[in-house]
């Protein structure tokens, strides 16, 4: 599967886009320098009951955009 295709995934799952979660994590805090995985992977399960691989795939969309 394609990172993309995991994107896809879960906005089907969940109904927010990548740019979404990406908004949403920065009001939360989670993408200022030092932030865990964990600590974002456990607020993704919680509030959006993604698994263990989609959320990891949204740790590294808001990684690879903090590198942009």
């Amino acid at each position: 599967m394609t990172f993309q295709a995991y994107l896809d995934n879960i906005e089907k799952q969940t109904g927010v886009s990548p740019d979404g979660f990406v908004k949403v994590a920065t009001l939360k805090g989670f993408t200022k320098p030092g932030t865990k995985a964990t600590e974002i992977t456990d607020w993704l399960k919680a509030d959006y009951k993604l698994g263990h691989g989609h959320a990891m795939a949204i740790v590294k969309l808001l990684k690879d955009r903090a590198k942009s």
